[in-house]
């Protein structure tokens, strides 16, 4: 009997190491306090997550020490649509500095749709935890891929256009996110009420000549209201039992005349459990309210026409928009 309980505590004890994910942040942050909060609260929350997958269940907000409610929404609807593990049984990172607080990134998750709880290197992402001032959790989003961050952030810009630059990323990947997470109240909120939206698709054309059947192919483009895009969406988050949208590739540009204005073009992936496609995705960013930024055109066009790649005058930019 004794021996049995020891091996049930052993098995025990296991199966927590095995959760457990250690946390140190090398440099970034000055305040030692602050920087030993922010570490142990990721330390919790990783290890809360790990903890949660392998028993199957829901999250602990709790057990994290999570008391934002924003926090707890997102990261719920996240799971629920895409349960996550960090891989890592130690994280080591660089600390970044944002407009509000800190930033800790490139945390490896392998995520997979709940239809199938079952992880592979396929669907390998990143996370970013971002924490206020004084070391508190404030979002937690998937990251866009660290070299395409960096490319951007990297430019040779002014200081004022870097701190643009960097709220524009943090957007674009809660923007990403809210896809990945079914989230219609913040795609909503995001896009400005007379936002135009584009879509393209490819069609095919057939016509006869000379006795010859020719077939040529061209991308038609069909304009929408936000109104219409939104009932659009909500129809295929019922539907889809799962989202995961992706971006493997970025370029933000700032408007010449008016700078507030920003134009971000993006390579998308988008995958449901019935449905994929591939292509390019422009936004027209206004961050006139840098705390409610507002999105005044989508674009989306395949990357592909026949068996032949887009090529770069193609794509819609900022100079294809009249903005005043």
């Amino acid at each position: 009997m004794l021996l049995t309980v020891t091996m049930m505590l052993l098995a025990a004890i296991e199966t927590k190491a095995q959760n457990r994910v250690y946390v140190t942040i090398t440099d970034g942050i000055e305040n030692k306090q602050v920087k030993a909060l922010m570490e142990q609260n990721l330390t919790r929350m990783l290890t809360e997550i790990n903890a949660a997958q392998r028993q199957d269940r829901d999250l602990d907000f709790n057990a994290m020490g999570i008391t934002s409610n924003r926090v707890r929404r997102s990261m719920r609807m996240l799971w629920e649509n895409t349960p996550f593990m960090c891989t890592d049984q130690e994280i080591v990172e660089h600390c970044i500095r944002t407009g509000s607080g800190y930033q800790i990134r490139n945390i490896p998750l392998m995520m997979k749709p709940t239809e199938t709880r079952a992880f592979n290197e396929e669907e390998y992402q990143e996370a970013v935890v971002s924490f206020d001032r004084q070391g508190n959790v404030e979002s937690f989003y998937l990251a866009i891929a660290n070299n395409l961050y960096m490319n951007v952030v990297k430019s040779d810009l002014e200081l004022t256009d870097l701190r643009r630059r960097q709220m524009i990323l943090d957007y674009v990947e809660q923007f990403r996110t809210a896809y990945n997470q079914k989230d219609l109240n913040f795609l909503n909120q995001v896009y400005s009420d007379d936002a135009l939206i584009i879509t393209g698709r490819v069609i095919t054309q057939r016509r006869v000549e000379n006795d010859r059947l020719i077939t040529s192919q061209k991308i038609q483009y069909n304009k929408q209201s936000k109104q219409r895009y939104i009932q659009g969406l909500r129809r295929i988050f019922t539907n889809a039992r799962y989202f995961r949208v992706t971006f493997d590739d970025i370029n933000v540009m700032r408007h010449p005349t008016n700078a507030n204005y920003y134009g971000v073009t993006l390579h998308q992936g988008w995958t449901n459990n019935n449905y994929h496609d591939e292509g390019y995705l422009f936004l027209l960013w206004d961050f006139t309210d840098e705390y409610a930024p507002q999105i005044h055109v989508r674009t989306w066009q395949p990357d592909q026409l026949g068996d032949r790649r887009l090529n770069k005058d193609e794509i819609f930019t900022l100079s294809d928009f009249d903005i005043q």
